[in-house]
């Protein structure tokens, strides 16, 4: 029988009614399970929102306006080459070498811009999991033979995602691609060269990898003294940036002088907080871009766009995370020894576990290595292991109620059950092949 709508919202009202009425606030596990949503929501508020995300925005909505159509249904559209489509998609998703997050608004930006559901989820996966600072952290600290695992299995999921996808969806694909105007131009028009399009995002992607580059200044090497110089190369590609906006877009010299000032007088005022300047000139980037007419305005827009629909449903799936899982080292109002006990040994049930725990909990960039090797410590198989590391850097609750909104929910149910299935089919495989071996 088909329930109205009115019905539906009752029921809704009765449900929500009736959860308010029992929560167990007097039950201190449940309490703290609160906590630890907010701690891990705050968390993610202060270590990811303004240097990975608001980029992430910005990104998404230069290719939604500054990127013509064609060019991206040339790389990675529906009717385009797999050979081409795929490695497009893997390698541009691992260069960014992003969180699962920030990946979400770029990967709605292609999808929206005509990319097929194939390369698009190509993409959305290959971004988190293809993470060249991640595998190199699994090597030395887990051990190379886990390291090189994830790396070949992370590569052939990801592509091997995408042709699923796209084989299970490609009735739906085909009347996507046929109500595209067939007269759309390949490239974008002779007052916008592509290649203004392709440096503007370049320099895009390049703030985004630097103002998320680790370390610390006491680090030795190239690394340290890479992040000693990230604020003077931030700087560089900013003016580089209001270059681009004035001889392209039409920005105003004035303003853009004006907040150059405002940024540098941030980072001068208040040394060492990068997130408070980085936040400045993401604030004068907007304002610049909603008082210029044209394409700027349109950017703008497209971006705001984008904010709105990621952003809450990724700060409630963040919150329920927490409350359900907990933070690393922390319980939630699951306990953490249901997963240890779960994932032991090297059993097909194991590697279930581990992927099933892997695509609803949240893991900060690189926080999946100590995590395992915790778990690890605590009697995980290396099967388990893998499984978890290949099913939870791409794929947390966060992630699919954003996806949700972007592919429907068909699509994220199916692409989160092959996340799952891959991930166990791999750490199941993997330990199988130690077992053999005696490893």
């Amino acid at each position: 029988m088909r329930i109205s709508g009115r019905w539906k919202t009752a029921l809704l009202l009765a449900a929500g009614f009736l959860a308010a009425y029992h929560l167990p606030l007097q039950d201190p596990r449940f309490r703290g399970a609160v906590l630890e949503g907010l701690f891990l929501l705050k968390d993610y508020a202060r270590q990811h929102v303004v240097l990975c995300l608001v980029p992430a925005f910005f990104i998404a909505g230069a290719i939604s306006v500054l990127l013509s159509k064609g060019a991206v249904l040339r790389f990675l559209g529906a009717s385009a080459r797999r050979l081409v489509a795929y490695s497009v998609a893997s390698v541009s998703g691992s260069v960014l070498s992003v969180c699962s997050c920030t990946v979400l608004p770029i990967f709605a930006g292609i999808y929206g811009m005509g990319a097929g559901l194939g390369p698009a989820t190509t993409f959305l996966y290959s971004g988190p999991a293809i993470n060249v600072l991640a595998i190199i952290l699994t090597g030395r600290v887990l051990g190379m033979e886990l390291g090189v695992a994830r790396t070949l299995g992370a590569v052939l999921f990801g592509i091997v995602l995408g042709l699923l996808m796209s084989f299970f969806f490609r009735g739906e694909e085909r009347k996507r691609c046929a109500a595209r105007p067939s007269s759309e131009p390949l490239g974008n028009t002779p007052e916008a060269p592509v290649w203004h399009s392709v440096l503007l995002l370049l320099v895009l992607v390049l703030i985004l990898v630097t103002a998320t580059w680790g370390g610390c200044e006491c680090s030795g090497g190239l690394t340290g003294s890479f992040y000693r110089a990230k604020g003077l190369v931030l700087s560089g590609l900013g003016l580089i940036l209001a270059a681009m906006l004035h001889r392209w877009l039409g920005a105003r010299l004035w303003k853009l002088a004006l907040g150059a000032a405002m940024v540098a007088a941030t980072a001068l005022l208040l040394p060492g907080r990068t997130v408070l300047s980085f936040g400045t000139g993401a604030l004068v980037l907007s304002w610049i871009l909603a008082s210029t007419r044209g394409e700027g305005y349109e950017w703008f827009d497209s971006t705001f766009g984008f904010t709105r629909q990621v952003l809450p449903l990724l700060f409630l799936g963040v919150l329920a995370a927490g409350v359900l899982l907990g933070r690393p080292g922390q319980q939630g109002v699951i306990p953490s020894s249901w997963i240890e006990s779960a994932v032991g040994g090297n059993s097909v049930t194991a590697n279930l576990a581990a992927s099933l725990a892997g695509a609803l909990m949240y893991f900060a960039t690189l926080t999946e290595v100590p995590i395992v090797q915790g778990l690890m410590g605590a009697g995980m198989g290396k099967g388990p292991a893998l499984a978890l590391l290949l099913a939870g850097p791409a794929v947390s609750l966060p992630n699919l109620l954003v996806i949700r909104s972007v592919l429907g929910t068909r699509k994220t149910v199916v692409f989160a059950g092959l996340v799952v299935t891959m991930a166990t089919l791999c750490g199941s495989l993997y330990g199988w092949l130690l077992a053999g071996s005696g490893g």
